[in-house]
């Protein structure tokens, strides 16, 4: 599962000219992911004949697909903070939130992901292998337990301006994840009794019912959350910054601070490069234009106005 769209107003999904298109594909992408999911496991439910091999390659993809989703959450995140750090000890929801859960849930899904690729290895190879099967039954319980503490943190998030429709939105993201992700949990708790508890083994296998048909649930319920989160952003989108939550405990101060603190460098940095350039550019050479005299006989003498010309010219008459 992932994170998807905070209802901060400082996520930055992309470059300015298309941060929204960013983030609907951010959101599609995760849609695409769990639908992966579902099909996968669905084919695990397939008539009798049929290995399996195909479905655990799609839950692989999907899972990668669901990794790649909370990284892109994870920098857009720390990008809307331009990456500072020092104010998490501002604003703790920033690192239990907006920082830890991405992290949290993409270990996660690395974790799912390996386990049903060590599935698959041994299904590819035609015999049961003991250390791969029982590395495997342990990732696929470590995994949602990583979900399920990344979902338990991101219901954490405390809200101070957003109104009453973004907040019933964002629950309705944050719950189906979390029953799907307890539905993994408990799935990978029965799969690791069926296998284990089993005296024989079978080629092919390599995985118990109730983990199927319970995570065929719980990527049910991650596709209704992935969903929800389309009309999230949507509404999101559409409002203004001010109905969105912002940094707290004077972490936005500081922010602002950091940001016009760069603001004069910039411009010392302008100012030398024209001073340069209007330096290196050729002095000009060209004479100034000068008016003829208007004395009349000496050329070398110097022009009166016209004001005394008419005034001298009319004494001599």
């Amino acid at each position: 599962m992932a994170k998807l769209s905070t209802a901060r107003d400082f996520r930055s999904y992309g470059p300015p000219t298309a941060r929204n298109r960013w983030e609907y594909a951010n959101a599609g992408i995760y849609i695409v992911a769990a639908v992966l999911l579902f099909g996968g496991f669905l084919a695990q439910q397939s008539p009798t004949g049929f290995d399996g091999r195909s479905g655990l390659a799609v839950i692989i993809i999907g899972l990668f697909l669901i990794a790649a989703v909370n990284a892109h959450d994870l920098i857009a995140h720390l990008t809307g903070f331009d990456f500072s750090l020092p104010l998490i000890e501002f604003d703790a929801q920033l690192a239990l939130v907006e920082i830890a859960v991405p992290i949290v849930l993409f270990v996660g899904d690395i974790l799912t992901a390996v386990a049903v690729i060590f599935l698959l290895a041994q299904m590819e190879r035609g015999h049961y292998n003991w250390s791969l099967e029982k590395h495997a039954v342990n990732l696929l319980i470590a995994g949602p337990v990583f979900w399920l503490l990344g979902s338990v943190h991101d219901l954490c998030q405390v809200y101070e301006r957003s109104n009453g429709l973004l907040q019933l939105l964002q629950k309705s993201v944050q719950i189906p994840f979390l029953m799907g992700s307890l539905l993994f949990l408990v799935g990978g708790i029965f799969n690791r009794y069926e296998i284990f508890g089993q005296i024989h083994h079978h080629s092919f296998k390599l995985v118990g019912e109730n983990w199927v048909w319970l995570s065929l649930f719980g990527s049910l319920l991650f596709l209704i959350g992935g969903l929800m989160n389309v009309v999230k952003v949507f509404k999101m989108q559409q409002m203004d910054r001010g109905g969105l939550e912002s940094l707290r405990g004077g972490a936005l101060d500081r922010l602002i601070r950091e940001r016009e603190g760069r603001v004069p460098l910039i411009l010392e940095g302008s100012r030398r490069r024209d001073q340069s350039s209007e330096e290196s550019m050729p002095a000009s050479t060209a004479p100034m234009p000068t008016h003829p005299s208007v004395g009349g006989g000496n050329g070398g003498a110097k022009s009166k106005p016209y004001k005394d010309v008419l005034v001298g010219g009319g004494g001599g008459v």
